[in-house]
């Protein structure tokens, strides 16, 4: 190579010493992503976590690459191998190849060729023969590649116009290989062009990880459009057939004792997992108040349509006056006896405006919390919480005498992650001072969601606010 390349001075031990210090952070840094890779999930059904991982590679590649190119640095100008060669040495592999250079340089003035022992090696070629030619350098070069290769070899012999592309090379073995060429003209003294110059490199290794890149992304992209389009249209069935559950909502006021309700629903932060958590509200013909909060098993349109015939059964059992226990009882059976979804967990209550009084039931389902005088509690569970429920017996059921401007709030797990029951029972009884202040049910449902709206939660989860009158 002439010295327009490489400057012929002896090297100075300080830019040893960056080339060094360059090479040890770099081989550091490959180390520390390589962990990176290996930690990064290998489920290859996982969208998200192939995409993950083929960034890791090509970041590995990558850095393999400048590894490579700084080592070279450090070893110095290459040198063209004689015409005629000693044995090529054993070729490396296809993951060393990143990290070597070739070099050549085209006489035009005595139409000699010379190249380094890389060139060689990443073009396929047997050292002992001679170098080719700038005509016939087309030849290693795919047919669908060569219009190019000769047009970027022309501006820049004819126009002094420097070489920057990637074509494909077709190795004596049959194997195909993406090779990135950079070079110039060298211009005699009369400015004409004596010679050209070029360095390449073989980058297949590096094309096919930003291949694999963009084809996770884009499996990704469609993966995320796929659930975002069953999340819309799983809302639609839902909305179809329940009540406008996205957003606070206020129940009907009843007559003199009735309860002041208000409720939210919340859903989960993937959009893919539309659940089956609800909420419900039924004032009954004789004057009492059907509460329930509750969820199903699974996630999508199969819960969706359950919730629909769950509550259905509901309203119509507390209608012909079945309790709580009971009710819960029949539930359990009624989805136990059909396909999925099934019963995950559910708070029933039944609230009676004559004597206050609140009979309410559960099933693996949070407790309801009372707040009364500025301080709240979890109400005490029904002793025997089933008994023998597949057999058509009861659920254990409990009574609570209320107070008039007593709080009862009702709510779903999922209110936190992990479903941690204690950490949002221990957040909600600490908004006790501002329930009390609160002037309706709709105005404590706004502090609630104050503290727990904004979480990125796993699951979905509703809560229900009932306040009761004078």
């Amino acid at each position: 190579m002439p010295s327009h390349v490489f400057a012929d001075r002896p090297d100075r031990p300080h830019e040893h010493g960056a080339v060094d210090a360059l090479i040890s952070q770099t081989r550091r840094l490959r180390g520390e992503v390589d962990a990176v890779r290996r930690e990064t999930a290998a489920d290859h059904g996982d969208p998200a976590g192939r995409w993950q991982r083929a960034l890791c590679d090509l970041a590995v590649h990558q850095l393999n690459d400048l590894h490579g190119h700084l080592a070279q640095l450090r070893e110095g100008p290459p040198h063209p191998l004689p015409r005629a060669a000693p044995p090529a040495p054993p070729e490396p592999t296809r993951g060393s190849l990143l990290s070597r250079v070739g070099s050549a340089e085209w006489n035009l003035l005595n139409d000699e060729a010379s190249w380094s022992g890389e060139l060689y090696q990443i073009l396929g070629r047997d050292p002992a023969k001679p170098p080719l030619s700038l005509d016939e350098l087309p030849s290693l070069v795919h047919p669908e590649d060569q219009p190019m290769l000769t047009a970027m070899v022309t501006d820049c012999l004819v126009d002094g116009k420097p070489i920057d592309g990637e074509f494909r090379v077709v190795r004596g073995d049959g194997d195909v290989r993406q090779v990135h060429m950079m070079g110039e003209p060298v211009l005699a003294a009369d400015g004409s062009t004596a010679s050209m110059w070029a360095v390449l490199r073989d980058v297949s290794e590096l094309r096919r990880s930003q291949r694999t890149v963009r084809e996770t992304r884009d499996s990704l992209q469609r993966q995320r459009h796929i659930a975002q389009t069953e999340h819309r249209l799983a809302v639609e069935l839902q909305e179809a057939v329940l009540p406008p559950w996205r957003g606070s909502l206020r129940f009907p006021q009843g007559g003199s004792g009735s309860l002041d309700l208000a409720a939210h629903y919340l859903p989960s932060s993937s959009p893919a997992l539309i659940g089956g958590d609800w909420y419900d509200a039924l004032e009954l013909t004789d004057g009492r108040t059907l509460l329930s909060v509750g969820d199903l098993t699974g996630h999508g349109v199969t819960v969706t349509s359950g919730m629909a015939m769950l509550l259905g059964a509901l309203r119509g059992m507390a209608v012909t006056g079945t309790g709580p226990g009971r009710l819960m009882g029949c539930l359990n059976q009624l989805l136990d006896a059909s396909a999925q979804p099934a019963l995950g967990s559910a708070v029933c209550c039944l609230y009676d405006p004559g004597d206050h009084t609140l009979t309410w039931a559960q099933a693996g389902h949070p407790a309801p919390l009372l707040f009364r005088g500025g301080t709240g509690r979890a109400l005490t569970p029904p002793e025997g919480v089933l008994l023998g429920a597949t057999t058509g017996a009861a659920y254990g059921q409990a009574e609570e005498q209320l107070h008039p401007d007593d709080l009862l709030l009702l709510y779903t797990d999922g209110l936190v992650p992990r479903r941690s029951r204690e950490v949002a029972t221990r957040r909600l009884l600490a908004l006790a001072p501002r329930f009390t202040e609160a002037r309706s049910a709709q105005e404590c449902v706004r502090v609630a969601m104050e503290e727990f709206g904004v979480a990125l939660r796993e699951d979905d989860a509703c809560l229900l606010v009932a306040r009761v009158g004078a």
